[in-house]
């Protein structure tokens, strides 16, 4: 299915990519797959969720995503984000993702990361780009579209796959408005 959308989708802008996660709760009835099979549903305080990491490109189209368990850090999976999208200008993500491994991941792709620094960090942030960074609600706008998508927002799918699959048509839907 990924293959399909990939060739569907087009001519991406990669001069900005916006990184970010967000929570989705699971339906009580996506639980109780088969042992063995990927559910990529977490245990929380909130109960069971899963997480959707998305890289958007410069006009807040999905570039592509992964699916964990809610449990799982935003900067666990910013590596693999990163290896996705290969090569960009610019690579925007928020205060999750501040560390030196992802922000050496990026430049290792010829990005320049446009991340903040937390407020304990002594280091200085030199390369940090505040029209860039304010520009971050695409990624947020993304996740808006997304979840208009009933299968997306109120997960029922067991297992990881078949979740991963609604998500490539919902991506795939908002390429087609975009042209």
């Amino acid at each position: 299915m990924g293959e399909f959308f990939f060739k569907l989708r087009g001519i991406l802008d990669k001069e900005w990519v916006f990184i970010d996660g967000s929570y989705i709760r699971a339906h009580q009835h996506a639980s109780g797959a088969r042992r063995g099979e990927d559910r990529a549903i977490g245990r929380s305080r909130g109960g069971a969720t899963t997480k959707i990491h998305l890289a958007v490109d410069a006009h807040g189209h999905p570039i592509d995503f992964e699916i964990t368990g809610g449990e799982v850090h935003d900067s666990q999976v910013a590596s693999d984000l990163i290896e996705l999208v290969g090569e960009a200008d610019y690579l925007i993500a928020d205060k999750g993702y501040d560390s030196e491994h992802i922000r050496e991941v990026a430049r290792n792709h010829r990005m320049t990361p446009i991340i903040p620094r937390k407020s304990n960090s002594k280091k200085p942030n030199i390369d940090f780009d505040h029209y860039l960074y304010r520009l971050r609600h695409l990624v947020e706008n993304a996740f808006a579209r997304l979840k208009h998508f009933r299968g997306i927002a109120t997960r029922f799918e067991k297992l990881a796959r078949n979740y991963k699959s609604m998500l490539f048509l919902a991506c795939l839907f908002i390429w087609c408005k975009a042209k």
